[in-house]
C-alpha cells in the first residue's frame, strides 16, 4: 500500500468492455520529507488508478497495487493492477501529525 495525491484524471474511450464506467485516476504517491519528518511530499512518480471510493482530485488517498488491487469487490473483474482503497483523514509519524485532511 502507498499513500498518494490525486493530481488528475484519465479519459480512454476506447478500452476492454469490463472497464466501461470505471473512474481512471492520476495519483502522485506521497513520503515523509526525510529533512523535516513532519509534512509529506510528492515522489515524482505517477500512477493511473481505478477509484473504488469516489475521490476528488487534491486529494489524499490510500492506493494498492498488484493482485491486492482485484481484492475488492468492485475490481475483482477488472484487469487493473493499481487501485484506491481508501481517502486519508489524517498520517502521523514519528510521533508528529504529517498529514491532516481538515487543515
Amino acid at each position: 500500500m502507498f499513500i498518494a495525491r490525486i493530481t488528475g484524471s484519465l479519459v480512454a474511450t476506447q478500452k476492454v468492455p469490463s472497464m466501461v464506467g470505471q473512474k481512471l485516476l492520476l495519483v502522485e504517491p506521497l513520503r515523509i520529507d526525510e529533512k523535516d519528518q513532519s509534512s509529506l511530499k510528492p515522489t515524482g512518480r505517477s500512477f493511473v488508478v481505478v477509484d473504488t471510493v469516489g475521490a476528488g482530485e487534491g486529494e489524499c488517498v490510500l492506493c494498492v497495487q498488484g493482485s491486492s488491487a482485484r481484492y475488492t469487490p468492485e475490481t475483482k473483474t477488472l484487469p487493473v493492477d493499481a487501485a484506491i482503497i481508501g481517502i486519508v483523514d489524517n498520517v502521523q509519524a514519528f510521533g508528529k501529525t504529517v498529514f491532516d485532511a481538515k487543515k
